[in-house]
């Protein structure tokens, strides 16, 4: 029969689009426990310094415990990114939910020897340091697999940003939301007379999210295509990677640094120094709120828009609003709606712009066998600097006349920095098209070619690695050399 034949000489079942999604989301939405942990973290330090408000301001104890959970995550990004490029991708994002997990019971358990008071709060800043290894090693691996996911055949081409975005920083904030939520929850629950329980199952509750989807992850069958056809996992030619890619990579790295350094803004302000801890939380919930809408509305807009064009246009209008707030600072303060009006639209359009786009330029910008690497310290970058402004921004404070113009400068200074990054993508960051990773692999293999390198090295050549006999067999590895050779 005419059919007959055509059907047989078809290539196997197309790919299940929805499977193929699934996977994007099962790498990325572990970083709705990274927004957990981390933003919880802000809580639970709250909450010791009102249980312990002697103790704990006794040897720089909160300092530390905000501190090396930077550290931890600032490693944890550095480490991770070389090891999802060596080792995979799916080994990378399997071992930061379980150091995610440990780190976040550890913490919720903490106990000093003998009940010490003292050696709780050492015992939560080695925890703390523990769950950022995970929470950092989450952005080159879960991050990196997510993007790489997207690529894959059988998803259109006109979602494949928006998914990314919806399973990573649209997580991200999901996760922020939760972490004001809960310990808000807990506290009318159980009282202001049972701080402690608070905060321990603050804790406690960020590993339910980071154990669903280590199960979820579990499950998944393989590495994304495109690192098990494209990774180096020996001999790394990092002279040439730089060489080529060097201007991206300052351009995205600057740019996360500025926007990270940009910190908060004095919600003691907002809510005119109130004392209560469910004021407190409240207003970290609206705060925190602000995030999603500027984030869903991004996911929709980026694949029209294009990254690139995007992060430039509302990082712009950020610092456009920022400059407004500033001028009327004393008018909208009077007015708590109105703040809080024109401050969620100031959040929402960062969410839009770097919030969305920085990770997604980070994870598409460069080729497969060092993306890992490269979005691990650009991220890493972005962590200092977010560092470097719990430090640096109340001297600038302080720096401004005393009254309404310390709470208003710096609104000047972080719209000066939303311009600045603005500036720096649109010189030094190419844009991401539609098919940006296929096209950047093709090109980077050429350039090595034509460099000397011997690129019979890519692709997975361990005699360990799990799918290295289906791979010889479906595909061999001189098939794939000749096809980019002979270009050049």
């Amino acid at each position: 029969m005419p059919g007959s034949s055509s059907s047989t000489a078809a290539p196997s079942k197309p790919p299940r689009t929805m499977g193929k999604i699934a996977m994007v989301f099962a790498c990325g939405t572990a970083l709705v426990s990274d927004g957990y942990v981390n933003s919880a973290a802000g809580t639970v330090n709250t909450l010791l310094a009102r249980i312990y408000p002697d103790e704990y301001g006794k040897n720089h104890y909160s300092e530390l415990f905000s501190g090396m959970a930077y550290l931890g995550t600032i490693i944890g990004m550095l480490f991770f990114g070389y090891f999802v490029d060596r080792y995979g991708r799916k080994y990378g994002m399997l071992a930061s939910s379980c150091l995610m997990i440990l780190g976040s019971a550890l913490c919720a358990g903490a106990y000093g020897a003998g009940g010490s008071t003292q050696g709780m709060f050492a015992a939560l800043i080695v925890y703390r340091f523990i769950a950022g290894l995970g929470i950092g090693g989450e952005y080159p691996s879960g991050s990196v697999a997510s993007s790489e996911a997207t690529a894959e055949e059988g998803i259109d081409d006109r979602v494949r940003n928006m998914l990314f975005v919806l399973s990573t920083n649209t997580a991200i904030d999901v996760g922020f939301v939760a972490a004001a939520v809960v310990p808000y929850v807990l506290l009318f629950i159980l009282g202001e007379s049972h701080l402690r329980a608070v905060w321990r199952l603050t804790f406690g509750l960020g590993i339910v999210p980071a154990l669903l989807i280590l199960l979820w992850r579990l499950r998944m069958p393989r590495e994304p295509t495109r690192f098990r056809e494209s990774c180096i996992k020996r001999n790394v030619p990092y002279k040439l990677v730089m060489k080529r890619y060097w201007r991206s990579f300052v351009g995205v790295s600057c740019a996360w640094f500025l926007y990270d350094l940009y910190s908060s803004i004095i919600v003691d302000q907002v809510t005119g120094g109130d004392d209560s801890l469910k004021t407190v939380f409240k207003w970290g919930i609206c705060i925190n709120s602000f995030y999603l809408p500027g984030t869903i509305i991004g996911a929709l807009l980026v694949d029209w828009l294009k990254p690139k064009r995007q992060l430039v246009i509302f990082l712009c209008l950020q610092g456009a609003v920022g400059l407004i707030m500033s001028g009327l600072y004393e008018r909208l303060v009077a007015h708590i709606a109105a703040f809080s009006v024109v401050y969620g639209i100031f959040l929402s359009l960062g969410e839009i712009s770097a919030g969305n786009c920085l990770g997604l330029l980070a994870s598409k910008t460069w080729p497969t066998a060092v993306r890992g690497q490269l979005y691990g310290l650009a991220a890493a970058i972005g962590k200092v600097g977010a560092y470097v402004g719990v430090w640096v921004f109340p001297r600038i404070i302080a720096a401004f006349p005393k009254g309404v113009s310390q709470t208003r400068g710096p609104f000047y200074v972080g719209s000066g920095l939303c311009f600045l990054s603005a500036i720096i993508v649109f010189l030094l960051v190419p844009e991401v098209q539609r098919n940006s990773m296929t096209q950047i692999d093709v090109d980077f293999r050429e350039y090595l070619v034509a460099s000397g390198y011997d690129i019979s090295q890519m692709g997975q050549l361990d005699a360990s690695d799990d799918e290295r006999s289906s791979l010889d067999h479906d595909k061999k590895p001189h098939h794939r050399v000749e096809s980019f050779t002979t270009t050049t």
